[in-house]
Parts: structure tokens; C-alpha cells; sequence
């Protein structure tokens, strides 16, 4: 069977956008960001007489700091992100009513993170503020991927957030961050719902293009905060903590997604389908025995400081 193109993909599965926004519309909760963040803890800074931020005004740990840190700014990229959904998904239909109530649904969590880190003076402001211009400036790029490609991205993406989000609560220590990191994960999970069933409708309609492009983006997979500044070294930082790294990915992000598809049982694929799932096989295998590597590296080193604390 011969590619589709965007205009018959989006055609074919606007019913199903149609159904899953309808089912997503009955499912979301409202929730109001203000009454997540603990006001009467807010005062002024510098600027109008207050006192300026330090370091032990906040009662987060460094990498609760840092996971949180990391977690606004990627939300801060929403502009970026709703022109690349915009220009896959269009402004018709379904598609284009689902990417305005995305857009809004997702405009929250940056704005509830930001006041409860301002309020309980969590991260240092100037430093937050600057890195956010910066990410902001740089924008986030998706090379324009294919519609198909774009629903694989963001299945995976938004069930990663949510696990980011959910595993920086339980870090935190502390109750209301955990209770708003809570609350915004249950928004990634909805929405990861909506396009893990846009990618499920999608198999059964031209099994092998879908195929591939699950395969690419398993194999290219990048955070969309990889933009952020200093993000590899506070990626890594959050993966020795455990809060995401690639055993998570493996076991919590890929794994479950892929076996929801039916990826490993789908028939009726052509030559290249076929290729693209050995394809798909191989980078789970090799991100497997990467996840494995790693967490016994982690354990060594953790190991090791025991010892030493401990002699």
C-alpha cells in the first residue's frame, strides 16, 4: 500500500480525532492553578524593597531544584510547541479545536510551577528568568517531521513529561509541590491518551507508514527541553537521582506504548515495515542493555560513597 500524505491522513483520521477529543473533553478535570500555590508564603524582592533570593531561603534539595527547574522550562516552550502541533494538525475540524484546547490545558502547568518556585523562593529568579528567555529564544524545532511522526513524538513525549513530572513530586519532599506535580500529570496523561489513539487508529489504517514512523522516533528520541541551557549535565544529574533516566525510559515510556500498539503482533506489513519493526527491535534491545549498564554504574557509585562515608 502506498504513503498516504497529510491531506488523506488527516481525512482518514479526523473521525478519531473527533471521538478522542469528545472523550478527552468528558475526562479532563478543570483545575485552577491559583489554588496550588501557597500565597501567603509569597514578599517582595530586591526591586521593591524585599529581600533578594539565596539559596537557603529554599527548602528544595539541589536536584529537586534542578528537576523542577528543567520541568517549568520545558513547559515554558509552549509557543514553539503549539506552532509545531498547529502546523501538522492544522485549524480545521477536530484537529485544529484539539490544538487550542492542548495549547490552553498545557499554558497552565508552566504558570503554576513558575508562581509556587516564586512564592516559596524554591530556585534562584534571575537565573530561572534568564534561562527561560534563552529557551525561549531558541525555540524548539521539530525539522517539520510528518503527521505521522509528530503523533508517534508526542505519545511518547507527553507519557515522559508526565513521568518526569510525577517522579519530581514524590523528590521534592515536600506536599505541595508534590500535590500541583501530581495534579499536572494527570493533564500529560490525558493527552498522551489522545495520541497513543490517534497512532493505534493510524496502524490499522496504513500499518507499514506508521511503522516507520514509530521506529524513527523510538530511535531519535529527544526530550523537547534538550534545548534548555546546561541540559545534559542536568539530565544526567536527574537520572542519577532517578527521577528519569533510561531504564524509565526503556520500561515506563517505550515498552508500555509499544506493547499498547501491538507493534511486535501487527500484521500486514510491506518489505519496508517489516525492516522498520526489526529496526524498532533492535533499538529496544540496544536501549535495554544501555538502561542496564547504566543503573549498575549508578549503583557502583553509589557504592563507593558508601563506602567511603562509611569508613
Amino acid at each position: 500500500m502506498a504513503d498516504l500524505d497529510t491531506t488523506a491522513l488527516l481525512g482518514a483520521l479526523e473521525p478519531v480525532a473527533e471521538e478522542n477529543l469528545d472523550r478527552h473533553l468528558k475526562a479532563a478535570q478543570d483545575w485552577m492553578p491559583h489554588e496550588y500555590v501557597p500565597w501567603s508564603l509569597g514578599r517582595d524582592f530586591k526591586e521593591l524593597g524585599g529581600e533578594p533570593w539565596s539559596v537557603e531561603q529554599s527548602q528544595l534539595s539541589p536536584i529537586a531544584r534542578t528537576a523542577l527547574e528543567v520541568n517549568l522550562l520545558t513547559e515554558d516552550n509552549l509557543p514553539s510547541y503549539h506552532r509545531e502541533i498547529e502546523r501538522a494538525f492544522g485549524r480545521d475540524s477536530a484537529w485544529g479545536e484539539w490544538v487550542n484546547r492542548w495549547t490552553a490545558e498545557e499554558g497552565r502547568h508552566a504558570f503554576c510551577i513558575r508562581d509556587y518556585l516564586l512564592v516559596t523562593r524554591g530556585v534562584d529568579p534571575d537565573e530561572l528568568e534568564q534561562a527561560r528567555m534563552d529557551t525561549m529564544q531558541t525555540g524548539y524545532d521539530s525539522g517539520d517531521k510528518p503527521l505521522l511522526n509528530v503523533c508517534a513524538y508526542v505519545s511518547f513525549q507527553e507519557l515522559a513529561t508526565r513521568v518526569s513530572h510525577r517522579n519530581t513530586g514524590r523528590y521534592t519532599d515536600e506536599p505541595i509541590a508534590e500535590k500541583m506535580l501530581t495534579r499536572v500529570a494527570k493533564d500529560e496523561n490525558l493527552h498522551m491518551i489522545f495520541y497513543r489513539n490517534i497512532v493505534q487508529a493510524a496502524l490499522e489504517l496504513t500499518p507499514s507508514q506508521t511503522m516507520r514512523a514509530i521506529t524513527d522516533e523510538v530511535v531519535d528520541f529527544q526530550m523537547p527541553g534538550a534545548i534548555i541551557p546546561g541540559f545534559g549535565r542536568k539530565a544526567v544529574q536527574m537520572a542519577m537521582a532517578g527521577i528519569y533516566d533510561l531504564r524509565i525510559h526503556h520500561d515506563d515510556i517505550v515498552q508500555p506504548l509499544l506493547r499498547q500498539w501491538g507493534v511486535w503482533e501487527l500484521e500486514g506489513l510491506d518489505a519496508e515495515g517489516e525492516a522498520a519493526r526489526d529496526r524498532l527491535s533492535d533499538a529496544v534491545g540496544a536501549l535495554d542493555a544501555e538502561a542496564t549498564r547504566f543503573v549498575e554504574k549508578r549503583e557502583e557509585r553509589a557504592a563507593k560513597l558508601a563506602a567511603r562515608q562509611n569508613a
